[in-house]
C-alpha cells in the first residue's frame, strides 16, 4: 500500500532539509530524555527547595511516566485526526509548560499538576506523532539513519543529562536546566516548516471504550504501584481494575475489528510477531532503564551524600557507554541481523545489574560502580540503536501512527512501570528490614522500638546518615549509633532488592531475544510492505 503523500527526500526537498529535519527531531526527543535524567540526578535538591520528601518527588516522576503510558495511546489516534505535525507541535508545547513551571515551582502541588501531568500530556502527543513523522518524512536507508539519530539523541540525553544537571544543580540552580530545556523546544519549533506532514486516510471516527480502557488499563497497574509507595489503600482494587481493564480493551478491540466497526488502534497489528517481539523488548528495555535511573541517584545522593555533580560524575559511565554504543551501533551495524544486536544487549544488561548488585553495600565511592554501569550501559546503547526501527520500519504508511503509538506506549508504561515498581519496592523493603532490625536491637529499649516499627509503617523514607542523626541529636550516643548502623544496613538492602528490577527485566529481555533470533528479519516498508488489516 502507498502513500498519498512522498516523503520528503532528495527529490522533493533536498538532502540538506532532510538532515536538518532529523536533526530537529532528535533535538525533540533529546528533551524528552533529559527531562527526567535532570529531575533524577536533582532529587536531593529538589527535596530541599521544595520542602518535600524522596517518596514525593519519586512520586512525580513516575506519575511523568504514567500520564504519558496512559495516554499515549489516546495521544497516537488524536494525531491521524488533527495531524501528526499539529499533534507533534501541541506535544512540544505540553511539555514546555511542564518545563516552565519547574523553573517557578515552589512546591510539589506544581510539580505534579504543571510537570508530571501537563508535561506527560505532551508527551503523549509527542512520541507516537514524532516517530509517524519520521516514518513519513524518510524512506529506505534514510530513514534507517533518522531513527539511528534519534535514538543517539535519546542516548546523548541520557549521558548529558546526569553531568549537566550535576553542574547546573551544585554550581548555578536545578531549575536552569528546565529553563534550556525550553530554550531546545524553541528552537525546533523554530524549523517546523521542515516537518512534512503525513495524511491519514484511515477511519476517523473514535473508539470511546477502547480509550478509556487503555487508560484505566496502564493507568490502574502503575496507579496501583504509586499509591503502594506512598502506603494508600486500594491497591489490590487499583491492580485489579487495571489488569481487567487492559484484558477488556483486548476483546474489545477484536470484537469491534470483527463487527467492521473503528477501534482505538489495529488488532491485527499484534498478529505480526516481529511487531509483538518489538514492543515486548521496548518495554522490557524501558522497564531496566527505569529501575537502574530511580535507584542509581538515590544511592548516590542519599547513602553516600553526594552532590549533584558528584552524582552525575558517578553516572557518566552508564550514560556516556549507552551514548557511544548506540552511535557506533546506529552506524556500523551492517549486515549483522538486529535480533543478534538486541540479544547482545540484553545480555550486557544482564551482566551489568548482576555485578552491580554486590557492590552497592560495599562500595565508598561512586566510581567503585564504573565497570557494571559501562557494562550495562553498553547493552542499553545496542538496544536504542536497534528496536524502534526493527519495530516500526515494516509496518504501512497507514498504520504507522497506531504502530507508533502502541510503540511509545509500550516504552512509557515499561518505564513508569520500572520508575514505580522499583522505588516502591525500594520502601517496602526498608521499612520491613528498619523495622525488623530495630525490633531485634539489643541496644534499642522496648519501647523505641515500637516507636521505630509505627514510624515506618505510615513514613518509610530513604534518607541520609546526616539528615537522620540531625533528627535523633537528643538521643544518647549508643541509641544514634545503633539507629545509624539500621540506618545504613536496612538502606543497602533496599536498594540492591530495587536494582533487581533491571536484573530481571534483563533476563526477560534476554530470553525474549532468542525467539527473535529465529524469526526471519523484518522487511522495511515500500513497494512491498507489509499490510495491516
Amino acid at each position: 500500500m502507498q502513500s498519498n503523500s512522498a516523503p520528503v527526500s532528495g527529490d522533493t526537498a533536498g538532502t540538506k532539509p532532510n538532515m536538518r529535519l532529523a536533526v530537529l527531531l532528535s533535538m525533540a526527543m533529546f528533551v524528552l530524555v533529559v527531562d527526567t535524567s535532570l529531575m533524577n540526578v536533582s532529587i536531593s535538591a529538589v527535596v530541599h527547595d521544595l520542602g518535600t520528601t524522596v517518596s514525593g518527588v519519586q512520586s512525580a516522576i513516575a506519575l511523568e511516566a504514567l500520564v504519558s503510558a496512559a495516554f499515549i495511546l489516546i495521544g497516537s489516534k488524536v494525531g491521524d485526526l488533527i495531524g501528526r505535525k499539529r499533534a507533534y507541535v501541541l506535544g512540544l508545547l505540553g511539555y514546555a509548560v511542564g518545563a516552565a513551571a519547574m523553573t517557578l515551582a515552589q512546591g510539589l502541588t506544581a510539580v505534579i499538576i504543571f510537570w508530571a501531568v501537563i508535561g506527560g500530556l505532551g508527551a503523549s502527543l509527542l512520541l507516537p506523532a514524532m516517530q509517524s513523522l519520521i516514518h513519513g518524512n524518510f524512506e529506505g536507508g534514510a530513514r534507517r539513519k533518522a531513527y539511528a539519530l534519534v535514538g543517539a539523541a535519546a542516548a546523548i540525553a541520557t549521558a548529558v543529562g546526569p553531568l549537566l544537571g550535576g553542574f547546573i544543580t551544585t554550581y548555578l540552580s536545578w531549575r536552569l536546566g528546565f529553563l534550556l530545556e525550553d530554550v531546545i523546544i524553541v528552537v525546533v519549533l523554530s524549523g517546523i516548516g521542515l516537518v512534512h506532514d503525513v495524511p491519514y486516510t484511515g477511519e476517523r471516527r473514535v473508539d470511546v471504550v477502547g480509550a478509556v480502557l487503555s487508560v484505566l488499563g496502564m493507568g490502574g497497574i502503575v496507579l496501583s504501584i504509586l499509591v503502594w509507595q506512598e502506603g494508600g489503600e486500594s491497591v489490590v482494587a487499583l491492580l485489579v481494575l487495571g489488569a481487567a481493564a487492559l484484558a477488556g480493551l483486548v476483546f474489545w478491540l477484536r470484537r469491534r475489528d470483527r463487527a467492521g466497526k473503528p477501534t482505538l488502534l489495529d488488532p491485527h497489528l499484534f498478529g505480526l510477531k516481529f511487531f509483538r517481539i518489538g514492543i515486548s523488548q521496548q518495554m522490557l528495555q524501558q522497564i531496566a532503564l527505569g529501575g537502574m535511573v530511580i535507584a542509581l541517584p538515590i544511592y548516590l545522593q542519599m547513602v553516600l551524600e553526594y552532590n549533584a555533580m558528584q552524582a552525575g560524575l558517578s553516572l557518566a559511565p552508564l550514560s556516556l557507554s549507552m551514548f557511544g554504543v548506540a552511535l557506533l551501533a546506529g552506524r556500523r551495524a551492517g549486515k549483522r541481523r538486529p535480533g543478534g544486536i538486541v540479544r547482545a544487549g540484553f545480555a550486557l544488561l544482564t551482566v551489568g545489574a548482576v555485578v552491580l548488585i554486590p557492590i552497592v553495600p560495599r562500595a565508598s565511592s561512586g566510581w567503585y560502580l564504573a565497570i557494571p554501569l559501562l557494562i550495562a550501559g553498553s547493552g542499553l546503547g545496542l538496544l536504542v540503536s536497534q528496536l524502534n526501527n526493527y519495530t516500526l520500519s515494516p509496518v504501512s504508511e497507514e498504520r504507522a501512527s497506531e504502530a507508533a503509538g502502541v510503540n511509545s506506549a509500550a516504552g512509557s508504561f515499561g518505564l513508569s512501570f520500572g520508575l514505580a515498581f522499583a522505588g516502591a519496592i525500594m520502601l517496602a523493603v526498608l521499612s520491613l528490614s528498619f523495622t525488623n532490625m530495630a525490633q531485634s536491637s539489643t541496644v534499642l529499649p522496648p519501647a523505641q522500638q515500637q516507636q521505630v516499627s509505627n514510624v515506618l509503617e505510615h513514613d518509610a523514607e530513604i534518607m541520609s546518615n546526616t539528615q537522620l542523626q540531625n533528627q535523633i541529636a537528643d538521643q544518647p550516643a549508643a541509641i544514634q549509633d545503633e539507629i545509624l548502623r539500621i540506618n545504613t544496613d536496612a538502606r543497602h538492602i533496599a536498594l540492591q532488592v530495587a536494582l533487581l528490577v533491571p536484573l530481571i527485566a534483563g533476563v526477560l529481555g534476554l530470553a525474549n531475544s532468542f525467539r527473535m533470533v529465529r524469526l526471519p528479519d523484518p522487511k522495511p516498508s515500500g513497494g512491498g510492505e507489509i499490510a495491516l488489516g
